[in-house]
């Protein structure tokens, strides 16, 4: 009989970090996903914003409102006792204050049961990690491709690449370690780059999506792993089963049986007695 799973804390990430055993993280949105995450043994899940796109259909992560945010990380936290839940906070919930950030940041802990958050941005959102941190919330920060400041980056594109841009990048991750953040996420950001970043960082778990091997863990978005979003296919993304054609395929069959009347067959339907039926015919006259 296997051992029951312990809860995943930020100790047991650290030690993971310590013991040279990278973290594995993906992104969930539902119930049933979350439960088989948690039978896979999966360490991390972000409750990302890019729901926006892979579930609500939106075509950027902007529309993504706190609503939103709380409703998909309440159904996760349900399939996932143990597994550490990271709630992804949305465009505009942090942004506008410090004290926006902490009542925002709250809820994810007080109505989802998250155990950390997670916030997009560089120096300029030290404030803001500072003062969730102290509120007792535990943060995580998110430099390199920052889905929410897309336009301002010029779109979805590799980011560091130039020395100059690079060192924004790295002395932003410090700052953002002495801020207090524990963990900061690496998107799209060169290889080099983050092994120097992961290098340098002191007492900060550094994550990798697209950004190579040298990270403490590497985080991918479930959509694009199993073939299930239309609009693209990330570079960064293998695809570890085309659940998207298993179902499609599915979909055409369920289709053609119904139009052929093959579905449903008698297994698949409820009878009642003969003498029920006729008893139903008189009473009915």
């Amino acid at each position: 009989m296997t051992e029951p799973r312990k809860k995943v804390t930020i100790p047991t990430l650290f030690k993971k970090a310590a013991d040279g055993v990278p973290i594995t993280w993906l992104t969930c949105y539902d119930y049933p996903t979350a439960y088989l995450m948690e039978q896979a043994g999966i360490d991390m899940i972000l409750v990302g914003d890019s729901l926006g796109m892979t579930m609500l259909g939106y075509e950027t992560t902007l529309p993504v409102t706190m609503d939103d945010m709380i409703r998909h990380s309440q159904a996760v936290r349900r399939g996932t006792p143990n597994i550490f839940v990271v709630g992804d906070m949305p465009y505009m919930s942090y942004q506008p204050s410090v004290e926006t950030a902490i009542r925002n940041a709250g809820r994810f802990m007080a109505e989802a049961g998250c155990d950390a958050i997670k916030l997009e941005g560089g120096v300029e959102m030290c404030d803001r990690i500072e003062g969730i941190v102290k509120a007792g919330i535990p943060a995580i920060g998110h430099l390199g491709l920052t889905p929410q400041s897309v336009s301002l980056l010029g779109g979805y594109k590799v980011q560091g690449k130039g020395a100059l841009q690079a060192k924004k990048i790295v002395d932003s991750a410090k700052a953002l370690e002495n801020a207090g953040a524990f963990m900061i996420l690496l998107e799209m950001v060169p290889d080099r780059v983050c092994k120097l970043i992961t290098e340098r960082a002191e007492n900060c778990l550094i994550m990798s999506l697209g950004s190579g091997p040298h990270a403490h863990g590497q985080l991918l978005i479930y959509h694009d792993m199993f073939g299930l979003y239309p609009r693209f296919k990330p570079r960064m993304a293998k695809v570890f089963g085309n659940a998207g054609e298993v179902i499609l395929n599915g979909l055409k069959s369920y289709v053609q049986e119904v139009t052929e009347k093959t579905f449903p067959q008698p297994e698949n339907w409820f009878g009642m007695k003969d003498e029920e039926y006729e008893e139903l015919l008189d009473l009915l006259g």
